[in-house]
């Protein structure tokens, strides 16, 4: 966890008075040791920098394995496809297409296919990124007239893999560099895998040539798991993390973490803090009112407006600061009154706080309220656009 700090001295305060106890906070969160590096704003851009550039565009997850992965009903067509694709990397379901809500499983499998494919060919040259890391990187490439290197790290490859392909939706160049860059790969015999939140025909702001694209091949979607899948995910994450749950803790968090896997790998790496952090025991009692409590505030979890204001920033190629300011113009208003449209809808803000967060009156968030419910109804982009953004801003609180 790497924090900027605006002096040297904060920094060492930080670190003389605060490291402990970030540290334990991280634990408790995550049931993970998390170092904690303060850096100064001169060692920023090098570090964005390192960060943006690495070897592998994601860090890979030696732990996310086929064997790893829970099979049931609701995602056997899916592990099927995927392990069918890592026995024979460009010659079974080219490009798999796999889809689904956040939280279900694209992602293991997404680096399941890698783990599998890299040890049966450590040779093979594969690319992981996300579809936002792709932009950013277009971005990047055309403002510093550097696309030819881009190409070449994209289409010199054996294997592409991204996850989150419905971010590149909507952004024109990063569109026309992906077409060319799939076209490359899929001519060249070369497998393609990406994942999503939804089916290529929900995404209206996709080309309609990529879409055409995505559905060459393999669509395999993943659904919420059933009460078994959920008791054996439940079972699995526990036995990795070295818990033993009674089977009364672990029927009841079956039953009450019903959409989300992630949520029942967070819940399970809470009891193991909880054990680590208070020795709290881990009978039936105990462990059920933690659960409670973690099932009550997950249920009341919100994202903060400031999340959703940069997420509508980047749908919308607009700075934060832009939509903070006062500037009227078409494009930071529109912006502007989306941001408050899903504070309204995600949060339980009112208006006159929503108002005080933008630094306007109540009246004006009334406005921008109707104004874009008029636009959802009169306007297919502009309700794809908010789907986006809400899911998003859900994918960054799970």
């Amino acid at each position: 966890f790497v924090l900027c700090c605006p002096t040297d001295f904060k920094r060492e305060i930080i670190r003389s008075r605060y490291l402990p106890a970030l540290e334990r906070a991280f634990y408790e969160l995550f049931a993970e040791q998390i170092s904690v590096e303060g850096i100064s704003p001169a060692q920023r851009d090098s570090f964005r920098t390192a960060a943006a550039s690495p070897a592998e565009s994601i860090p890979v997850r030696a732990q996310y394995t086929f064997d790893k992965f829970v099979v049931g009903a609701s995602n056997r067509f899916a592990y099927n496809a995927a392990q069918a694709v890592a026995g024979s990397p460009g010659n079974s379901y080219n490009p798999l297409f796999l889809y689904g809500e956040p939280g279900l499983g694209k992602t293991h499998l997404l680096y399941a296919i890698y783990n599998a494919v890299k040890e049966a060919h450590p040779d093979y040259k594969i690319v992981l990124v996300t579809g936002e890391q792709f932009t950013n990187e277009v971005t990047e490439a055309i403002r510093h007239k550097t696309t030819d290197q881009l190409r070449a790290k994209y289409r010199d490859k054996d294997m592409l893999l991204v996850d989150d392909i419905q971010f590149i939706a909507g952004k024109e160049a990063t569109q026309v560099e992906f077409f060319n860059t799939f076209n490359n790969l899929y001519e060249s015999g070369h497998q393609i895998v990406l994942t999503s939140d939804r089916p290529p025909s929900d995404m209206v702001r996709l080309e309609e040539r990529l879409r055409s694209r995505f559905e060459w091949g393999l669509m395999a979607d993943i659904q919420p798991p059933d009460y078994e899948t959920r008791a054996a995910i439940v079972r699995e994450k526990a036995l990795q993390l070295g818990l033993d749950l009674p089977k009364p803790v672990l029927e009841y968090i079956a039953e009450n973490i019903t959409s989300n896997i992630r949520q029942i790998e967070g819940t399970v790496k809470k009891l193991l803090a909880y054990r680590e952090l208070d020795n709290a025991s881990m009978d039936p009692d105990t462990v059920m009112r933690a659960v409670r409590d973690l099932i009550r505030n997950s249920d009341s979890f919100m994202p903060s407006p400031e999340v959703i204001i940069e997420e509508t920033g980047k749908c919308y190629g607009i700075e934060v600061s832009d939509i903070m300011s006062t500037s009227r113009t078409k494009e930071v208003t529109m912006a502007r009154q989306v941001s408050m449209y899903i504070i309204r809808q995600l949060t339980k803000l009112s208006l006159p706080e929503i108002g005080r967060v933008f630094g306007r009156d109540h009246t004006t968030v009334i406005h921008s309220l109707e104004k874009v419910e008029g636009l959802i109804k009169e306007n297919r982009e502009t309700a794809e656009n908010i789907r986006d953004i809400k899911s998003n801003v859900n994918a960054r609180t799970y």
